[in-house]
């Protein structure tokens, strides 16, 4: 079943968020999921470790670069979906667990900094794929940024990777409270108390569109898949 790990050279770029953001929208699907919380902070962790947990979602804990391969590997056989969160560094344990995945997602904040780390991140993927002699499809995900507005320093970003042609996804991870209420409350975003945190609605859709699109990169980068674009191309 697929695997996809968040990974970033940069800590505080929303990688525990969007994880949990879409684990918890396939769970809500009846998708079985497994989370592995590979942070030194154990972000997800303490999620679940708070009440609203979906029934179909597990959080498994690891420390050791020797452990990672071997939980995602049985994970990946027991579940519909893993997905690692990683820490927020370049290390082997990421290096191992980016050479399992069937998608590499690199969340950044829309900063030159955030860009240059991100930027690390693929180099990072790029090496994996030469040692495990393996394509790691990956995709950059623009987080915190604002719904209304598209401030230049992010537009400017947008068109170097274009220009770069570095896969980006559509959607972006907008700053919502609803968000860093889901680490206050725990459970869902359909979970939260509206009379306690606002805007869950538009919270909600913007965590649907973003899984949607990570389906629809999955199906698109299936080994068949890939074979086809390249007769075409």
């Amino acid at each position: 079943m697929p695997t996809i790990v968040f990974a970033s050279p940069k800590g505080g770029v929303g990688k525990s968020t969007a994880a949990v953001l879409l684990a918890t929208e396939l769970a809500s699907h009846g998708g079985a999921v497994t989370m592995i919380d590979a942070d030194p902070n154990r972000p997800l962790t303490q999620w679940a470790n708070l009440p609203g947990k979906p029934a179909k979602l597990s959080v498994l804990t690891t420390t050791t670069e020797e452990s990672i391969i071997d939980l995602i590997e049985k994970a990946a056989v027991q579940t519909s979906f893993v997905i690692v969160d990683l820490e927020g560094t370049a290390s082997m344990m990421v290096g191992y667990a980016m050479s399992r995945a069937d998608l590499v997602i690199i969340p950044a904040q829309g900063s030159h900094l955030d860009a240059t780390e991100a930027v690390k991140a693929m180099k990072l993927v790029r090496s994996q794929e030469k040692a495990f002699k393996r394509k790691i499809p990956f995709a950059i995900l623009f987080t915190r940024t604002s719904a209304a507005i598209r401030p230049r320093t992010l537009q400017s970003i947008e068109g170097q990777f274009a220009e770069n042609k570095v896969p980006v996804f559509n959607t972006q991870i907008n700053e919502r409270d609803a968000y860093k209420a889901l680490f206050a409350f725990g459970g869902t975003l359909a979970g939260l108390d509206s009379s306690q945190v606002s805007n869950i609605p538009a919270a909600i859709l913007n965590a649907k569109i973003f899984a949607a699109e990570v389906i629809d990169l999955l199906k698109s980068n299936t080994p068949a898949k890939r074979r086809q674009q390249e007769e075409v191309a």
